[in-house]
């Protein structure tokens, strides 16, 4: 993730996204340096439009927001499910209770 940012912060500074960009950043962070991963990163960066990629990955991401609040639907239907079976183990752990008590005294 260190080298996507890089490049990314390299892209938001209006700098040349090149292998010797991202190793000064990555250095500047503290990371360490692997040469065959910037290579891959700028090989596979080469032509790409980072602002559309952007504004792509934008639109993706917002859109399964949506479908997440029917999904809260059933977690709510799983509560209640807990609730009841909360209070069945309750009920029976006291006639338990009571038949422990009894043996007790009986």
């Amino acid at each position: 993730m260190e080298y996507i940012y890089s490049a990314m912060l390299l892209h938001s500074a209006g700098k040349e996204i090149n292998e010797e960009n991202i190793k000064k950043v990555l250095t500047a962070a503290g990371v360490k340096v692997d040469e065959a991963k910037v290579k891959a990163l700028t090989a596979s960066l080469e032509g790409v439009d980072i602002e559309e990629a952007i504004k792509s990955a934008t639109a993706v991401t917002a859109a399964p927001a949506a479908p997440a609040a029917k999904e809260e639907a059933p977690s709510e239907e799983k509560k209640e499910e807990k609730k009841k079976e909360e209070e069945k183990k309750e009920e029976v752990s006291e006639e338990e209770a009571a038949a422990g008590l009894s043996a007790l005294f009986g």
